[in-house]
């Protein structure tokens, strides 16, 4: 049981962020429940090597050195105007803000568009006077949420897609998840507006548009997102009509970051600033949940229970709890054989990528894409979001995501 113990102190940790006059990050954090699981013999090496999902761990590393190249070139803060021109007030901006970038989520997926958007919500804070937190956790809300209403917008919701037999799942998806979504982001545009109402307001904006920093590199960032939407159109279009030739995510982001990595004279630049405290974090993360996985205590809690664990309730229950102590991706793995098991429905398995994808709306932990988004502000602005500031909108707006979701799931 030391495994769980050391969690929950990695969750104290994380919360409080201060152990007397030493300020903790949140990869240190991990990294050192990370060593005590090793050092404690709960998990042997090779078992902690083989824990650390590679795919995970290389699609990150490429969507970085791309998100870098963006970032560089000026080319990132050049388009965003194109993008966000039309908004005229500073409610319209937040409203625009949060819709583009919970639908981008759905199809680039959240990792990605935290990885890109966070540098994106930092110079639009900048620029507009707004309170950087506030659109941080409205870019931390609105990729969780949009997420949900594709097969390739999260890691989780690609095992259901894959592993649970779903036809057509892009399709299926969008049958079951896309009305609610749509409804759950509008639920973040009012719940940031309204914990943060001195920041959005009908004061008219000023617009303009930033230059671009080096044209070279600017050229090959373009090329980038080329890549990026080609592979991604390439995809879908595969799932669909032939899977049997279809290619691993990994794939698109270490070809997104190809151009920059193989052309560019900053390359060694780039790879210089890749965010390598954030993958420390992922690979220590996955090393600490296989150790508390290996205890069985969830599994345990599950089993004992005695609910329906097939039903829509015990499954959108049990998603969004555990997922907060053992993350999604574990989870969905593990919840997957129990559905085929009992010879679960569609609507099953639609309620759990909905519940464990929301699920990351509560606390910090409970979403990857949240933690890229606290170390990139951190590494870039020294901006950062309490486990408090997070928690105060994040638990009321799970809460009312997975009633949206539920009604839709249940009765559509």
């Amino acid at each position: 049981m030391l495994p769980i113990i050391i969690l929950l102190i990695v969750f104290f940790l994380i919360a409080v962020r201060q152990v007397g006059r030493f300020r903790l990050e949140i990869w240190q954090v991990m990294c050192a429940g990370a060593l005590a699981v090793l050092v404690a013999g709960d998990i042997k090496p090779a078992a902690a090597l083989a824990a650390i999902d590679a795919d995970v761990m290389l699609f990150l590393f490429g969507m970085f050195a791309a998100g870098q190249a963006l970032e560089l070139s000026g080319w990132l803060a050049h388009a965003k105007y194109e993008v966000f021109k039309r908004a005229r007030t500073e409610d319209g901006l937040l409203l625009m803000f949060v819709f583009f970038m919970g639908i981008a989520a759905a199809f680039l997926m959240n990792d990605t568009v935290a990885i890109i958007g966070t540098p994106v919500a930092l110079l639009i804070a900048k620029k507009h006077d707004i309170s950087p937190k506030a659109l941080l956790l409205a870019l931390a809300f609105s990729i969780t949420v949009g997420s949900v209403m594709s097969p390739i917008g999260n890691p989780q919701n690609l095992l259901v897609a894959v592993n649970g037999g779903i036809a057509s799942p892009f399709l299926t998806f969008l049958k079951y998840l896309a009305v609610p979504t749509l409804l759950n982001l509008g639920a973040v545009f009012l719940l940031v507006r309204y914990f943060y109402p001195e920041e959005f307001t009908q004061c008219p904006l000023k617009n303009s548009q930033e230059p671009v920093k080096d044209k070279g590199l600017a050229r090959l960032a373009r090329i980038t997102v080329l890549v990026l939407a080609a592979m991604i159109a390439a995809k879908i279009i595969l799932a669909w009509l032939a899977p049997a030739l279809e290619f691993r995510i990994t794939w698109i982001a270490l070809a997104a970051a190809a151009p920059a990595l193989l052309f560019s004279p900053r390359r060694f630049e780039i790879l210089r600033k890749v965010d390598w405290s954030t993958l420390a974090f992922f690979a220590a993360m996955f090393i600490l949940m296989r150790a508390v996985w290996n205890t069985g205590f969830f599994q345990g809690l599950i089993v004992s229970s005695g609910a329906d664990i097939a039903g829509l309730g015990a499954v959108m229950t049990v998603s969004v709890v555990l997922s907060q102590l053992v993350s999604n991706v574990p989870l969905v793995a593990l919840y997957l054989p129990v559905l085929g098991h009992a010879g679960a429905g569609i609507r099953a398995y639609m309620a759990l990528a909905a519940a464990s994808t929301i699920a990351g709306n509560m606390f910090i932990l409970g979403a990857a894409s949240n933690v890229i988004i606290i170390q990139t502000a951190e590494k870039k602005s020294g901006q950062t979001i309490t486990f408090l500031e997070f928690a105060r909108i994040g638990v009321p707006l799970t809460f009312f995501n997975a009633i949206i979701y539920w009604i839709f799931i249940r009765f559509i």
